[in-house]
């Protein structure tokens, strides 16, 4: 006599490839969001690096003037 517990269930099958593929989808937006964090985190710090070394020398931009509308 086989063991029922052992047989196939195409059910859960089904139902651990859709969690599969949902965890899939988390881990890479996940992976994704920490590159842009990582990205953004070691341009700042360059880029206040350069500020400290330079002696911020370079000044700000100054704004254009806004034209006023013709009525």
């Amino acid at each position: 006599m086989s063991n029922p517990w052992l047989k196939k269930n195409p059910f859960m099958s089904a139902w651990l490839s859709a969690a599969n593929s949902v965890a899939g989808t988390a881990r890479g937006q996940m992976t994704a969001q920490a590159r842009r964090s990582a990205t953004t985190v070691a341009s700042s710090a360059a880029s206040e690096w350069v500020k400290l070394w330079t002696g911020n020398s370079v000044p700000a931009s100054v704004p254009g003037r806004r034209r006023q509308k013709r009525r």
